[in-house]
């Protein structure tokens, strides 16, 4: 099994900044890609950053130059949050895509139990 453990949420306000964690451990070989999903009251969970084994990264259009999101060389990504918005609030998940094995051919994809961000006005 594979366990994505997040830390780091908080109440902040508008301006200020946050910093999530997400540390993945279990039965893991590789990590192919790993993201950072929020869902707001009453919306949709979407895709807010995103970031491959090669350090390629993509973000959604409303986090652009706001939201940095990094990782280590094992099993750790970040979600630096700077210059934070009301409409940030939200909870925040992380997302894994895990190579078991090294013989698996694709790979099994993975959520934490996500930490809530509020950002008041």
């Amino acid at each position: 099994q594979v366990q994505l453990v997040e830390s780091g949420g908080g109440l902040v306000q508008a301006g200020g900044s946050l910093r999530l964690s997400c540390v993945a451990s279990g039965s893991i070989f590789s990590i192919a890609r790993m993201a950072w999903f929020r869902q707001g009251p009453g919306k949709e969970r979407v895709m807010v950053a995103a970031i491959t084994s090669g350090g390629a990264t993509d973000y959604v259009d409303s986090v652009k130059g706001r939201f940095t999101i990094s990782r280590d060389n094992k099993n750790t990504v970040w979600l630096q949050m700077n210059s934070l918005k009301p409409d940030d609030t939200a909870v925040y998940s992380c997302n894994a895509a895990v190579y078991r094995t090294h013989f698996s051919i694709g790979t099994n994809t993975y959520w934490g139990q996500g930490t809530q961000v509020t950002v008041s006005l």
